[in-house]
C-alpha cells in the first residue's frame, strides 16, 4: 500500500461517530492538499476490505457526493442515525459536525 493510502485509510478511521470530514480535508492531512479525488478512489476500492466508516466523508459543501440515490440514502441514513442533522438542502453544517483532528490525534499517520 502506498504511504498516502495507508494515512487516507489511517484518517478516516478516527472520524467519530456524529462527525464528518471532507475528502479535501482528509486529501490535506494525508499530504496531498490536490489529492481529494484520490481519497474518493481510495474510500471506493477499500472501504469494505478495512471497515471503514466511509459515510463520514463528504464534499466541501457539506453534501454527500454520491450520484446513485440508493447509496447517498444509505450515507444520509447512516449519519442521521449518528446525530447528524441535514438542512433542507440536504448539507450538512460543517461548523457544526467537521471533525478536525488535532495533529495529536493522528500522529499515528
Amino acid at each position: 500500500m502506498q504511504p498516502f493510502t495507508e494515512k487516507v485509510v489511517q484518517i478516516i478511521r478516527i472520524i467519530p461517530p456524529g462527525k464528518v470530514m471532507t475528502y479535501g480535508q482528509i486529501a490535506k492531512l494525508a499530504g496531498n492538499p490536490r489529492g481529494a479525488r484520490q481519497v474518493v478512489r481510495i474510500l471506493h476500492s477499500l472501504s469494505r476490505t478495512y471497515g471503514l466508516p466511509w459515510h463520514r466523508v463528504i464534499n466541501a459543501k457539506g453534501e454527500v457526493a454520491i450520484h446513485d440515490e440508493g447509496q447517498s440514502n444509505e450515507q444520509m441514513s447512516a449519519l442521521k442515525q449518528e446525530g447528524i442533522e441535514f438542512d433542507e438542502y440536504d448539507k450538512v453544517d460543517l461548523t457544526i459536525y467537521r471533525f478536525d483532528p488535532e495533529w495529536n490525534d493522528v500522529d499515528l499517520i
